[in-house]
């Protein structure tokens, strides 16, 4: 019977910016911030209000959550007159998840 220990890992497929990850694992580290990136990715940009709705959290709350998904890079944001308005930063999606699978 072969053990764990006896198990050769394979080569480095390609170097994983360790840093990185974990910066976007972490912003992925709440139910609330998960759930705002997937609503993000299912419906496309968003206004701050709407996904005040979305969410049965406070809207202060709810800006934490957006300001660690945007600092992480996974989000982007921009202004018009009087509203914000949030989208999935794609590349960036595309990076976690090419991170992700050379695990």
């Amino acid at each position: 019977m072969t053990t764990c220990c006896e198990i050769k890992a394979p080569a480095s497929q390609s170097a994983v910016d360790v840093d990185d990850l974990a910066v976007m694992c972490k912003a992925l580290g709440h139910p609330a911030r998960v759930q705002l990136l997937k609503h993000l990715a299912e419906y496309g940009a968003c206004y701050f209000g709407n996904l005040t709705d979305f969410l049965p959290l406070a809207p202060s709350t709810v800006s934490q959550h957006v300001t660690i998904l945007k600092q992480s890079g996974l989000i982007l944001g921009s202004s018009d007159e009087q509203r914000v308005c949030y989208c999935v930063n794609p590349d960036r999606l595309a990076q976690l998840k090419q991170m992700i699978g050379t695990f």
